[in-house]
């Protein structure tokens, strides 16, 4: 017999799995930097990371504000996305 699932367990699982997949590219990258051991290279590396960080905040909050999207008013959902907007413009450089 299968184990059913909640929409919020498969949506914590999707969460976790991205961010799990996050975390492991930016170990990966880590030892890519050790032995490649030039910095020029190390920088292209990181320049991507820099790129793939945004991405997984907006995928995981996306995957989060779906799922939460029936259960909290509209006014809230609007602060919601509006606070997810202020991060990423806070955070641009």
């Amino acid at each position: 017999m299968g184990r059913s699932f909640t929409m919020d367990q498969v949506t914590l699982n999707s969460m976790a799995a991205v961010r799990v997949i996050s975390g492991l590219l930016e170990i990966i990258v880590a030892f890519l930097f050790l032995k490649g051991g030039r910095v020029e290279n190390a920088l292209r590396m990181n320049a991507f990371l820099g790129l793939i960080g945004p991405l997984v905040f907006l995928l995981v909050s996306v995957l989060g504000v779906v799922a939460i999207t029936v259960k909290v008013s509209w006014p809230k959902m609007i602060l919601i996305c509006v606070g997810i907007i202020l991060v990423l413009v806070g955070t641009k450089n």
